[in-house]
């Protein structure tokens, strides 16, 4: 009897210190972060500086983006958004922070991005030598001779896309019923990556039902569920855990959107495992030569990949290749539909260049065209395929940026939101301008002003973190936005707001001239709602 009342005793007396303790750690951790950690000179918010959970709050609720830009208004272009991250906007920055040459790795924050800790990608990989191992393997998906090749395939798809619209309104003189081009631009997109990343198309632009249409959806809610992880402030204990049965909990608890995209990506990587199987034993010009095909080949100083690393790399490669680009186009196309003399001053070049839009075919001819580059370049300033920073942790030795030094260990990074949105820079950042990207005595462009803008311009980031299918998006860009002009009329659907800033919103998402997005690692859109027709043929004159 007495044994147990001084074990009861021993246990109360025990969880009475506990919960003393923790309130003291509590507060010491806070009074450390704020007045005696080695980045407490750096300016931000109060509670931003003392922990990172107003960093995870944005991010969780969409908004991290317009929340750094606001932070960047107000205490200039060094802020302190958590107790070990420094952000930046300022071109100098970023060369120091993302060059080649930079004392700095990839942050924890992309192991966060793995579904399971086996499932290691070019994306998630922080060390730098295996990094640059799992790049070069990478890179042989996306070489020149390979773009050339896929444009075709994207040629292809684009004018079944076109002839599947067509086919609903076939009209030169009435304008079609609203149509939600982002939600078709997914479609697209999702198709063409699928040809080209897997060898066949998923065909969600088909008419008809088809489950994977809705894969496109189910990409947003599988970052939408994985991203806040990455800023939590927990991070570093979610990392610990996983391996530890925090993965198979996390499986457990997924929602049913996340849990379909894993399934499609395990069926889409076991079918083409076949089909490179199937093909192994027949010549190297008979077999598929997809992106995957490469991914699975084993070279003399390389080994291939495993069955879960290729999931990992086709989780990639599908959220990469479609979303991504989805964002981009579809911020072209929002702005193009609001901004009449920039649209009819695209359509006269495009037509100038190319009589029909069968011709329009990806190469030096199409590269020649200026405005179309311009107004391509204005539509991913405005909408980064991924708003806020890409973290790097400063490495042994420290880090310059900005004329001070930041110790080993220091988080840091720009916010391409931040970068598009510097007034420094552009002067009037939120107006859709293509003109800024030519040098011309007309518009009083001089080339030193493009050239100062385009060291602010990294929609596909610099150095090894580079983005290795830059050229591929390109050429899809450039052909999905030609071909349309050249094939249809289009004007933003009278009453349509979607999209658009509002009064309402707060600071920084008031502007309904400015396409509004939000942060789920990539940028996520709504809209544009427009109405097409058919452009008339212009007529050939004979001599």
């Amino acid at each position: 009897m007495l044994d147990t009342l001084i074990s009861a005793s021993s246990l109360a007396g025990g969880l009475f210190w506990l919960c003393a303790l923790v309130p003291v750690c509590i507060f010491a951790n806070l009074f450390y972060n704020l007045y005696l950690h080695p980045l407490r000179h750096v300016p931000g918010p109060f509670w931003a500086r003392a922990s990172a959970i107003p960093s995870w709050y944005y991010t969780a609720g969409g908004k991290r983006h317009i929340w750094l830009w606001q932070l960047f208004q107000i205490y200039g272009k060094r802020i302190r958004v958590a107790p070990n991250l420094v952000l930046f906007c300022d071109p100098e920055a970023h060369a120091a922070i993302y060059g080649m040459k930079s004392n700095v790795r990839r942050s924890t924050f992309y192991v966060g991005l793995t579904k399971n800790i086996r499932e290691k990608t070019t994306v998630n990989t922080i060390d730098p030598a295996e990094h640059a191992r799992r790049r070069k393997m990478l890179n042989r998906c996306f070489t020149d001779q390979s773009v050339t090749a896929v444009s075709a395939f994207i040629s292809q798809h684009v004018d079944r896309w076109h002839e599947i619209m067509l086919n609903e309104h076939d009209s030169s003189t009435e304008w079609s019923g609203s149509l939600n081009l982002g939600e078709r631009l997914d479609q697209l997109v999702f198709d063409i990556m699928g040809d080209l990343s897997f060898g066949r198309s998923f065909n969600v632009k088909e008419p008809g039902e088809n489950p994977l249409r809705e894969v496109p959806h189910n990409i947003i809610k599988y970052l939408q569920f994985y991203y806040p992880m990455c800023r939590s402030p927990a991070l570093g204990l979610i990392i610990w855990l996983k391996p530890r049965g925090l993965d198979r909990l996390v499986e457990l608890i997924t929602p049913p959107p996340v849990q379909k995209f894993n399934d499609f990506v395990f069926e889409s990587v076991t079918k083409r495992i076949e089909l490179y199987k199937k093909q192994e034993h027949l010549p190297e010009h008979e077999r598929r030569q997809d992106m995957f095909y490469f991914l699975c080949e084993r070279t003399a100083e390389q080994a291939a990949y495993t069955e879960d690393e290729l999931r990992a790399e086709a989780s990639l490669f599908i959220i990469a290749g479609s979303d991504t680009t989805t964002a981009s186009l579809a911020s072209i196309f929002w702005y193009l539909v609001r901004a009449p003399r920039c649209y009819q001053k695209l359509v006269d070049e495009l037509q100038k260049t190319f009589k029909r839009a069968e011709d329009v075919v990806y190469g030096p001819k199409l590269m020649s065209c200026t405005y179309l580059r311009a107004c391509i370049d204005e539509g991913m300033r405005l909408v980064p395929p991924g708003p806020c920073e890409p973290p790097r942790e400063v490495l042994t030795g420290g880090l310059n940026v900005l004329n001070d030094h930041y110790p080993a260990g220091t988080i840091v990074g720009t916010a391409p939101w931040c970068d598009s949105l510097n007034t420094e820079i552009y002067g009037d950042p939120e107006v859709f301008r293509p003109e800024r990207w030519i040098a011309d005595d007309a518009t009083g462009v001089t080339k030193e002003m493009v050239a100062e803008i385009r060291t602010n311009f990294h929609p596909f980031l610099t150095g090894p973190g580079a983005c290795a299918g830059k050229n591929i998006a390109l050429a899809e860009i450039h052909l999905v936005v030609a071909r349309t002009l050249l094939r249809f009329e289009l004007r933003k659907t009278p009453g349509s707001t979607l999209g658009e800033g509002s009064p309402e919103q707060p600071w920084g998402e008031r502007n309904r001239k400015q396409f509004q997005i939000v942060d789920a690692y990539i940028s996520v859109k709504q809209g544009p709602e427009v109405q097409i027709r058919r452009r008339p043929i212009p007529e050939t004159k004979s001599d």
